[in-house]
């Protein structure tokens, strides 16, 4: 963030001194809502948890480093203090366990105003005459985190970029990441989620974006919404909150998104594989590893791309990165260039690992919805039939979550379809009516003997995958971020080998 004195703070965040000897200190270094993250010159942000609260936290904060605490009440150390106002607590996509009182909520919303004020000095013109920040807003119900990964690959040849790690996108995420934003920082890539109306368009009040990219509108939060007409109307908020000399991202492939152009004042880019997207993909082959190389023709030529992320879907997100990289001012070729570059930054996305058995291990397990199971499921296939000799491909997926009503159809649909790909193995962790529908699902489809297998726990799909998983063998590991299944992929990819494990037994012997 910019450097700001602990009186600039409370005016900006409208709090109040306590315990501070000398109001004109400065913050220069980051805003942390860890202790165990907070370093010298910092700001500590004191936030309501299920097992801790912050506050507790905060002399700790201040002996690391902290020069003061947000809080919502005074801690006997330096703090600049936000009162909680009963009845007033804004909607959010983002639950704090602990938030009894909403001082929670009033510290969520003494973050936003600061990184408010931050990104807006930060955008003006640079006193030099260089361009101020621009701000690259990402949403979509799949795809996000892959898509800021490659936009923060293709921007980094024009400037220095700042996106989030991992998926950081709600009202604590977003915020937290702009503040990492300073006078060096060039582009700033943010991800922008929502689990109801209004969310994106508040998040797009924090950090107004210059660009902003739809992606697709599937049925992640189906829960939350009630119908794809609601989450279509909520994504569509990104671009609403473009200003007129802004531009605009679409997918020209998904009729809800490509609807979005009469929504938004601003320069309209369509990409895809559609003959009228601008920017569009042609001769799209996969290779063993399910890594997509294309032909990319944009209204200033085409060029060879040759991905290193996994799964056909990445197509679309490369393109989308391009689009964005374009219109910033990058060359054809370097961005093409960055493209096939670019590996997957996000953990536990899509991360293709080989274990010294001979098993490739796909861990996609940070979160799962119907639209993004499907994409897995597609790549898991490419990857085992592609080459000389087919491998046998597993897929041990658990529930996705916030789907709703319609959460055992979605879960029935999945399984169909891993037994329509002629996925090997099916292995489907868990004990709930989803799971259970997820395995019924396969077993209607045609699933026979034990190609489809339902397991109440991670333990046992430990033991299944350990007894019965060989060398060469394919294993796509997904589920919903609260079924904690990368345990499973980690596991596979730590582990050695059983006939291993005996043979250094016997020769112990």
């Amino acid at each position: 963030m910019i450097e700001m004195t602990l009186r600039e703070i409370a005016d900006v965040v409208g709090g109040t001194l306590h315990d501070v000897p000398d109001p004109e200190v400065r913050v220069t270094g980051s805003v942390e809502f860890d202790s165990r993250r907070v370093g010298p010159g910092g700001l500590f942000l004191a936030l309501p948890g299920e097992r801790a609260d912050g506050h507790d936290f905060a002399d700790g904060a201040i002996a690391s480093g902290a020069v003061a605490v947000l809080a919502a009440r005074p801690v006997g150390v330096p703090a600049v203090v936000v009162a909680p106002k009963p009845g007033t607590v804004p909607a959010s996509s983002v639950a704090l366990a602990g938030d009894s009182d909403g001082s929670g909520a009033a510290v969520l919303a003494a973050l936003a105003a600061l990184a408010r004020v931050s990104v807006e000095r930060l955008s003006r013109p640079r006193a030099d005459g260089g361009p101020g920040l621009t701000v690259v807003g990402v949403t979509g119900s799949s795809g996000k985190t892959s898509t800021k990964d490659l936009l923060a690959a293709v921007l980094e040849p024009l400037g220095p970029v700042v996106a989030p790690p991992g998926s950081f996108n709600n009202e604590l995420g977003h915020p937290w990441t702009a503040l990492r934003a300073d006078e060096a920082t060039r582009f700033l890539v943010l991800e922008l989620s929502a689990r109801g109306p209004g969310h994106i368009a508040a998040l797009a009040e924090i950090a107004p974006p210059a660009i902003g990219v739809v992606l697709n509108v599937g049925t992640a939060h189906l829960g939350e919404f009630g119908s794809r007409e609601a989450i279509a109307k909520t994504k569509g908020e990104l671009v609403e909150a473009l200003p007129t000399a802004g531009v605009a991202v679409l997918n020209a492939d998904d009729p809800q998104v490509a609807a979005m152009a009469s929504r938004t004042a601003a320069r309209v880019v369509t990409v895809g594989c559609a003959a009228s997207a601008e920017i569009r993909a042609t001769d799209i082959t996969l290779d063993d590893r399910a890594r997509a190389a294309f032909t990319m023709h944009t209204t200033s030529g085409s060029v060879e791309v040759r991905l290193a992320v996994h799964g056909e879907h990445q197509v679309g997100n490369a393109l989308s990165a391009a689009a964005v990289a374009l219109a910033c001012g990058a060359e054809l070729d370097s961005v093409a260039a960055s493209l096939s570059g670019a590996t997957a930054a996000s953990a536990r996305r899509m991360d293709v690992r080989t274990t010294d058995d001979g098993v490739t291990v796909v861990n996609d397990s940070y979160n799962a919805n119907p639209d993004s199971v499907r994409a897995a499921l597609k790549a898991l296939v490419t990857m085992s039939k592609s080459g000389d000799a087919a491998r046998r491909s597993w897929a041990v997926l658990g529930e996705m979550a916030e789907l709703g009503a319609e959460s055992v159809l979605e879960h029935d649909r999945i399984g169909r379809l891993a037994v329509r790909l002629d996925v090997d193995r099916l292995v489907v962790v868990g004990d709930g009516r989803p799971s259970r529908a997820m395995h019924q699902g396969a077993v209607m489809e045609g699933s026979w003997g034990e190609e489809s297998i339902l397991v109440p726990d991670i333990g046992a799909a430990i033991a299944l995958l350990d007894a019965d998983v060989e060398a060469g063998d394919v294993v796509l590991v997904k589920a919903s971020q609260s079924v904690g299944l990368w345990a499973v992929a980690e596991h596979l990819t730590s582990r050695e080998r059983a006939d291993d494990r005996r043979g250094s037994t016997e020769a112990a012997q």
